[in-house]
Formats: structure tokens, sequence, C-alpha cells
């Protein structure tokens, strides 16, 4: 197993305080001191925080708070992390809470409470020992995942991608032949956005869907901010649609380290559809072809021209293309020129995610590829 891997946070605004310029900064500050950290977004709500500590297996859960609500929401997150089989995790919480509620929370379970005056430094050494301390218990525990488990395969996703592949040599096979496809793009097409679309309305169909969102790993201190869940994932949890975000690593093609085999560990764990979302691509990282059986290229209106859409590299290897933002001047054009470019029968969508507008025929075509 790899040496050390980063800690990995997962930090939730809950409650209706529409206000993130400090949670995001205590984003970077976490980034910059080496960690992986999960930003969900604003207006979260205690199911939904849970539910993606779970599926992002993450070492500490912590939460951004200026409602005054602190001694009901975190007993209450406590709980729930016990009751599905996350009574280790540390839980944080950061806010304005006086000093006498700090003892109510520690008697309730929570590990770290961080008010806006303590130092940076503090809050991010408590953090480390606190993650330091549940990846030793867990070590100790050497559990088998059960992949029947949305925690099991959770806890096989991070085996796997730190280092421990040979976990899916002794999987079972896939109940049905699994389809795996690669979502790649610039940075800003909005190529999360479309995934959280478009799994949204396969899991309408009644799919089960499991999505790779993959983020840059900062060259400069090992952190990553993986920020593409907050884009893919609405609404109330759903155990037919596991996310995970994985960082870059430093792997070179937009990809994360291991990804077939944890592609693989989704199709055994019953989702028969996984879609890998990479780094924002440029025209020459086509390492996803070797990954997905289909590749799938995000465009927005004005992202070139019939000489740029006729370059060798990311263009040649899609199966399809997606236009997003088909509402914004200049969409029709764009996909005229990548028909009369292109030349072949490559399928060419034009979606809004932003209105969430022409995924039925994208969704149409996922389908069609299942069990080929």
């Amino acid at each position: 197993m790899a040496d050390s891997p980063p800690p990995r946070i997962l930090l939730a605004k809950i409650g209706l305080d529409g206000h993130d310029r400090g949670a995001k900064l205590i984003v970077r500050n976490l980034r910059d001191a080496g960690m992986e950290v999960i930003y969900t977004g604003l207006w979260q709500t205690p199911a939904a925080t849970v539910h993606a500590a779970l599926q992002e297996d993450v070492d500490v859960l912590g939460v951004s708070l200026l409602s005054a609500a602190h001694m009901t929401i975190m007993p209450d997150l406590r709980r729930r992390c016990d009751a599905v089989g996350l009574s280790d995790l540390p839980l944080v919480v950061g806010g304005i809470i006086p000093a006498e509620d700090h003892e109510g929370l520690r008697q309730a379970g929570i590990q770290g409470i961080f008010n806006p005056g303590t130092p940076t430094e503090a809050m991010v050494e408590a953090v480390r020992q606190l993650a330091d301390g549940r990846r030793g218990r867990r070590a100790a525990a050497n559990a088998n995942p059960d992949l029947s488990t949305t925690v099991g395969l959770a806890c096989a996703v991070t085996l796997v991608a730190e280092g421990c592949p040979n976990l899916v040599e002794s999987l079972p096979e896939a109940l049905t032949q699994p389809v795996i496809i690669g979502v790649t793009g610039a940075p800003g097409v909005g190529k999360s956005t479309c995934i959280g679309k478009l799994a949204r309305g396969l899991r309408d169909r009644g799919h089960r869907v499991a999505v790779l969102a993959i983020d840059p790993t900062s060259p400069l201190t090992g952190g990553s901010v993986l920020g593409d869940r907050l884009r893919i994932v609405s609404g109330e949890p759903d155990d037919g649609l596991f996310v995970r975000s994985l960082s870059s690593a430093g792997q070179a093609g937009g990809l994360a380290p291991h990804c077939p085999q944890i592609a693989r560990l989704c199709a055994a764990a019953g989702y028969p559809i996984v879609v890998i979302e990479t780094v924002g691509a440029g025209q020459g990282d086509t390492q996803i072809r070797d990954v997905a059986d289909h590749v799938l290229l995000v465009l927005m209106p004005g992202a070139g021209d019939d000489i740029q859409f006729a370059k060798a590299g990311v263009y040649e290897i899609a199966a399809g293309f997606v236009v997003n933002k088909a509402d914004l001047p200049g969409a029709d054009t764009t996909v005229r020129q990548l028909r009369e470019t292109m030349g072949d029968s490559r399928p060419v969508w034009q979606v809004s995610a932003l209105r969430s507008a022409g995924f039925g025929p994208l969704c149409d075509w996922v389908e069609a590829q299942l069990g080929q």
C-alpha cells in the first residue's frame, strides 16, 4: 500500500445560511496542508451529509454552522453516523459556538470545535490527528469489505485507490455486463453538471449508476479540492447513485490511479452504468480511451471551429459529442461545424444542464449500450 495517503476530509454547510466564504477558506487551508477535501456546498441536510461521508469514505467529517443550531444538528449527525456504521468517524464543527456549549458537544461525540478565532495551524493539526487516529483503527481492524453495502464498497474503493488492487482479483463477476462511459472535456464546459443531469435521468428510468469524479492534485502540497460532487448530487440521498471523488495523485491524462479496478468494483457492487469524469482535459489527454467502453466529449458554444475539431487527439476518441450550454448564442453553429468536420455518424447532443434540457436522447443512447 502507498505510504501515507492524504487524509480525506468532507466539509459541509448545513442549514439555510447562504454564505460560504469562510468555509471555502478552510477548504483551501486544508488543501494547502496536503489533504483531500470534498466540499459539498451550501444548504446541505444532515441526511445528505452523512450519505456523502459514507460514499466518500472520509477520515473526518466537518460542518460549518452559522445558524446557532449546533446543539441540535451535531448530535443528530452523530446519531446518523452511528446508524449507518460510521461510529468511528470523527466529527468536527466550526462556527460561533459559545464556550458553555463546548462540553455538551463533546459529550455528544463531537471531537473538534473551532471558533472563528481558532488559529489555522491548530485546526489543521487537530484534523490531521483525528484522521490519523481513524486510519490507525481501521488498519488494525483489517476487515474484508462487503460490496453488498455502501460502506463496504466505499472502503473497498479506498483500499484499491491506495494501492491494494489485488482486492479486485477475488471479486465475483457482475450480474450484468456493465458499461463504462468516460466523460471528458476542457475545464469549465460543465462536465460535472451534465453528469449529474444524466445520472438523474438514468435513475428515473430505474438504472443504478456509479460516478467516479476525478480532480487534480496539487503539485506543490499533494492536496486536492474535490468539488465535483456538489454539482453532481442534488436532493436527498439515493442508494442507486454512488458518487466517489478521486484525486489524480499526479497521474497524467486526466485519470486517477487504478481507475479500471475501481470501475470493476462498482460494477461488482451492482452498478451496471459507471461514469468516469476526467480532470479538465486538453486535446492530447486520451488515456480515458483505455479505461472506458465509450468516451463522450463535452463542449460548449464557441469552444472551437472546424480546424480545431479536425485536430488529432480527444476529438478522435469520442463516441459522441455533448454540446452543453446550448441555450447560449452560437450553439447551433458549433453543432453544425462539428457534424460537417467529423463527417461521420457519431451523435451530437445539444443540452442545457442549467435548464435540465435535452438529456432524454442522451439517456436513450446510454441505455442502448447496456449489455453490448
